[in-house]
């Protein structure tokens, strides 16, 4: 086989990437798009770069070693990847390869001579400014040296990192070598087709300035900046540029002084950034995503140097209509913002009761019919407001505005509130409960036997049946009755007595909720272990999720093994991220409890759980009598007293089954999972599925369609296992609108100390202790008075509440498990802290203000 080293632009696509580079791949690509000016030039190939390698000392021993580092290891990482430019460096570039590399070389002398590397500007990492560019190179021995330097940075320590980050395998990646036709410029800058902020696809941003843009990379000067919207420039702001770079005419550049006189002139004209952003709607339709482009200006004619997609900007859902829309997130309800697999997401989707819009990796629902109708607006803003007051902010900041959302008549469906009244009657929630274990007990009976196409025939019914248990309207009325009590005892007795929050201890141990019980329970399970020693320190080397087979061959290891199975069958179902389908169960994967129920036998004593519920229980009734003896003595006080006796009866009657019915999902899930699995283990064994996993990347639909037809798409699995991998670095926005553009929400208060975190107060109390930043419930290490702080809890981290002092996240409202479970446990918690995690050290000491919304990071 002939090796190519060497190919004409014009002779590449988007389809030669592992040969030519990204940025290769795209440049050619732009040259054969109608009215695209790209400089002329050729490619290095990456069989050159792979001979060089080849010939670099020691180069396999490095590249083993750099793999295996860990991305936080700089150290480590700037050392070795110095070592391999350095060696590829000093390699010689053979005869024939340097005559293949300079053949193209014309009359003109000056060229661009730019690192292409295969994985860079790909739609899910674009690696910018990974690798080194050089401009002005003049002659044949000059050209060759910025090659191999252009083949070096392929391991510059920011490359290196950011590729071992995102899971790139550093053998696997080659590095091209672009040499173009050098231009000298009038103006050069950047086009970003969608607003990089925003991200608003309908406003495009020019960043202009004079002479070469490297001024602008560099930093060197601010640019002038155009906003351009439909067609005509929206927002302009014209800088100072004092500096420009420029090309020498013995080769390589200097940044110059600009003259006085021009410094202040835009370096574009309106009419030539709305040209630009016209060629740019070009570029970004033919690649079909928006586009970060760099562009130089030569006598008022526009030539196109790179194109990459903008991989930041968080996907839009399809919505095919054309019409304005706003979206909601769901992950943000449901305490799981992280991305789903297609499986999970799909069957979601089935099972939901709202329609849901999926977009990187998450699920939104359209909230566009009840914010254009001004009586539903209402309704629904003051619903959204008291679970998450950044996403009201987020909604009112764009009905502000005026243009984007229509005001239309009055209708919709009704918002929250719509349930007509319960009683209060404990035996309502029995019957309830009573009738969902029933339901899932026929489902584990009539699926048992299911195989096949049969199998999701029978799914598709279980839906149905899904979706009528969670719409069951007698179980959303005993919902809303809880949250309404809590809601209307905070009002009350905040307006009548000055209390604040005072749902929060009359809720203490409130009964029946499955929630709260999993964690105590978790402490029962510990009461079993703590005697037996060689139980414990085995545990504390488990490693593996089969340790429950070998626990009876320990003193004390059939009971401890009992007692987690029995834990399992009640809980096992349940995991962190419990609504993606794909995602390993606690019965699958038991090992997650471990470090918890270690925490739990060394921090607790026997009888733990009994005792905290009981004096939960306490407090709250000790509450109650308080603050009725207290609005007794108010006027008109027997009527509040009374009236606010028959809210705490009912918010205790209540509140508890406000987490039975995700209880009940997550169960018909574990089941539907059971069934899936075994399902896909029979396609592995037939060779249809390479592997079980596979599976996860194919909506439900699409897994039907591979049983029933024995046939898979390898090639989409693929292309889904990239696209998850890139969904997982995206932040997934509270407001999103058809045109791409993210709505983030601020507080607005003026209540909170200097350099503290303002959040949402959900469970009162104030709180001071040590911050644990803990993302991975599995990696939990707690002390007696640590404060949790993490992304967002769903009912699988409660088991971490019984051991913390309080709680910090930075998602969650006010009926969110995680607060729900708070306040029954009485620990002060405050979420929806913006960047906690981030923003908290683990180790930091905090102060956690529970009643007032705020947490403080202490001396």
């Amino acid at each position: 086989m002939i090796e190519q080293y060497v190919l004409g632009l014009h002779e590449v696509g988007e389809s030669h990437v592992a040969l030519v580079g990204g940025k290769a791949a795209h440049l050619g690509a732009l040259s054969r798009i109608d009215g695209v000016r790209v400089p002329a030039g050729w490619c290095v190939t990456t069989a050159a770069f792979r001979r060089i390698l080849a010939q670099a000392p020691s180069i396999d021993d490095r590249l083993d070693r750099l793999s295996r580092l860990d991305p936080a290891d700089r150290a480590a990482i700037r050392t070795l990847s110095a070592q391999i430019r350095r060696s590829i460096g000093e390699t010689a570039v053979p005869g024939d390869l340097a005559a293949a590399i300079t053949g193209p070389l014309g009359e003109q002398t000056a060229y661009a001579v730019r690192s292409s590397a295969t994985a860079e500007d790909l739609p899910t990492a674009s690696f910018a400014g990974q690798q080194d560019t050089y401009l002005n190179v003049v002659g044949p021995a000059a050209v060759l040296r910025h090659v191999s330097r252009c083949w070096a940075s392929l391991f510059t320590e920011r490359a290196v990192t950011y590729r071992l980050r995102n899971g790139f395998d550093q053998r696997k990646v080659h590095m091209a070598v672009v040499v173009q036709r050098m231009v000298f410029p009038d103006a050069a800058g950047i086009l970003f087709t969608a607003d990089p902020v925003t991200g608003n696809r309908r406003l495009a941003t020019v960043d202009a300035s004079f002479g070469l843009g490297e001024a602008l990379v560099s930093g060197l000067v601010n640019p002038d900046v155009f906003t351009v919207r439909d067609g005509a420039v929206v927002a302009r702001a014209v800088a100072a540029k004092q500096r420009a770079v420029v090309a020498v005419p013995a080769g390589g550049t200097r940044d110059v002084a600009v003259e006085a006189r021009r410094q202040e002139r835009p370096a574009l004209t309106d009419a030539q950034a709305v040209r630009l952003v016209r060629l740019g709607r070009r570029i970004e339709a033919h690649f079909g995503r928006p586009q970060d482009i760099e562009w130089c200006l030569v006598d008022d004619d526009f030539h196109i140097v790179q194109s990459r997609p903008i991989t930041t900007l968080f996907p839009i859902p399809a919505a095919g209509d054309g019409e304005n829309r706003v979206y909601l997130s769901v992950g943000h309800q449901q305490m799981m913002t992280d991305p789903m697999k297609p499986l999970g997401a799909s069957m979601w989707r089935l099972t939901a009761l709202a329609p849901m819009h999926e977009a990187g990796g998450r699920l939104f629902v359209d909230a566009t019919a009840r914010l254009s109708a001004p009586a539903s607006r209402a309704a629904f803003l003051e619903m959204v407001g008291r679970g998450d007051p950044l996403t009201r902010d987020a909604l009112e900041t764009l009905l502000d505005r005026g243009d984007f959302v229509p005001t239309l008549p009055d209708g919709g469906p009704p918002v929250g509130g719509g349930y007509a009244p319960i009683e209060t009657d404990p035996a309502i929630v029995t019957e309830l409960i009573e009738r969902s274990q029933a339901s899932i007990a026929a489902l584990r009976r009539d699926i048992a036997t299911l195989t096949g196409p049969a199998l999701f025939d029978f799914l598709l019914e279980a839906f149905e049946e899904h979706k009528r248990d969670l719409g069951d309207p007698v179980s959303m009325r005993a919902i809303m009755a809880g949250m309404e009590a809590t809601w209307w005892l905070n009002d009350r007795l905040g307006e009548w007595l000055g209390e604040r929050n005072a749902a929060d201890t009359l809720t203490l141990s409130a009964p029946g909720n499955i929630t709260s019980e999993m964690g105590l329970a978790l402490l029962d399970v510990a009461d079993v272990i703590r005697p037996h020693p060689q139980v414990v320190a085995f545990l504390r080397a488990v490693d593996d999720d089969g340790f429950l087979d070998e626990l009876p061959k320990l003193p004390g290891g059939a009971e401890a093994r009992d007692a987690i199975e029995s834990y399992l069958d009640r809980y096992g179902m349940r995991c962190v991220g419990e609504i993606d389908i794909t995602r390993p169960r606690w019965r699958e994967r038991p090992t997650t409890l471990v470090p918890v129920l270690l925490d739990n036998v060394r921090t607790f004593e026997p009888g733990a759980a009994a005792r905290r519920f009981a004096h939960g229980r306490r407090q709250a009734r000790e509450k109650e009598r308080e603050v009725l003896e207290r609005l007794r003595a108010l006027p008109d006080g027997e009527r509040k007293a009374d009236e606010t006796k028959r809210m705490i009866d009912r918010v205790r009657t209540f509140i508890g089954y406000r987490e039975y019915p995700k209880y009940g999902i997550v169960s018909r899930y574990f089941v539907y999972k059971q069934a899936l699995l075994a399902e896909v283990e029979r396609l592995v064994r037939a060779g249809v599925l390479a592997a079980g996993e596979d599976a996860f990347y194919l909506t439900f639909a699409e897994l039907h369609d591979v049983v029933r037809f024995h046939r898979v798409d390898d090639e989409l699995i693929r292309r889904r296992r990239e696209e998850f991998r890139s969904y997982q670095a995206l932040t997934p926005p509270r407001v999103l609108t058809s045109d791409g553009e993210v709505l983030a929400g601020a507080y607005r208060r003026d209540d909170v100390p200097a350099g503290a975190l303002a959040g949402l107060p959900v469970s009162a109390g104030t709180v001071e202790g040590r911050a644990r930043v803990i993302l991975d419930m599995a990696q939990a290490d707690l002390e007696p008075g640590d404060i949790l702080v993490t992304a967002h809890t769903d009912p699988s981290w409660t088991p971490l509440f019984v051991a913390v002092a309080g709680l910090v996240t930075e998602v969650g409202g006010l009926m969110t498990h995680g607060a729900v479970i708070a306040r029954e446990y009485g620990l002060p918690a405050v979420v929806s802290v913006v960047d906690a995690t981030r923003l908290i050290p683990d180790g930091q000491r905090i102060r956690v203000h529970g009643s007032d919304g705020y947490v403080e990071l202490l001396p």
